[in-house]
């Protein structure tokens, strides 16, 4: 469903991504993790579309992002850390402007908004203009909007930023439920129990290369720490980083 192969993004001297490959399979959640500053988000924007690549591609549902982007962007929907609405629109205005982008037909985005709503807790902010919401209530109306056009591909970038525990839950319920069901989330996060716990696969990117790949037992199986993933993952980073000084 996701195809990344030899992609590169460089800015100057800085290769914030470096050759990066990576297959990802229909109903995959996989979780992108990384350092600050490591790739994580640019990689994310590539795959989104929203940089272009300095070398490599990247395909989604079989569509180059960069040669095809209508089609492939159809396939898709992005979250970004920061989420963003018109501030003078209601939840409910919101979610028709984006269902009248993708072309869904209103009584179509009325069903669909119900639905989630319901799920995600967004009943009582209907009619709320958006500016008024918290910043967990925006982020779910954002999710809200991603999952309305039912995309094939959920990217996501940081989702559980600004979640009481209890939204947190429900957001991570669906998303499991939506991968279960056959959809691809390729979710990059700092919360490595979130990764832990939903993830079927984790990737994980230092200094632009993917220095890891697998389930999280493989993740523990090459790594000189057999704990949680917290500190696999630190351990992981720490190894790559004295092959790097040594290689100097």
């Amino acid at each position: 469903m996701i195809s990344i192969r030899g992609l590169s993004k460089h800015f100057g001297d800085l290769h914030a991504v470096e050759g990066l490959d990576l297959e990802i399979a229909q109903g995959e959640f996989f979780a992108f993790l990384g350092p600050n500053g490591a790739g994580k988000t640019t990689t994310i924007k590539m795959l989104a579309g929203l940089l272009k690549p300095t070398g490599g591609s990247a395909l989604v549902g079989g569509f180059d992002i960069q040669k095809e982007p209508e089609k492939a962007k159809a396939q898709l929907a992005y979250v970004p850390d920061f989420p963003f609405t018109y501030d003078k629109l209601t939840c409910m205005e919101f979610m028709h402007f984006v269902g009248d982008i993708f072309a869904i037909a209103p009584e179509d985005i009325e069903s669909r908004t119900e639905a989630l709503f319901d799920k995600l807790h967004l009943q009582d902010y209907r009619h709320e203009l958006t500016e008024n919401l918290s910043h967990g209530t925006r982020q779910r109306l954002v999710i809200s909007s991603a999952l309305l056009h039912e995309p094939r591909v959920l990217i996501i970038d940081e989702p559980m930023v600004g979640l009481d525990p209890m939204h947190a839950r429900i957001v991570k319920d669906e998303f499991r439920a939506r991968a279960t069901a056959g959809m691809t989330i390729f979710l990059s996060t700092h919360q490595l129990a979130v990764a832990e716990e939903l993830a079927d696969r984790i990737g994980i990117i230092h200094q632009g290369r993917l220095i890891a790949l697998g389930t999280v037992e493989q993740l523990r199986a090459n790594s000189d720490d057999k704990g949680a993933l917290e500190s696999v993952f630190l351990s992981l980073v720490d190894a790559e980083e004295s092959v790097r000084a040594r290689a100097k």
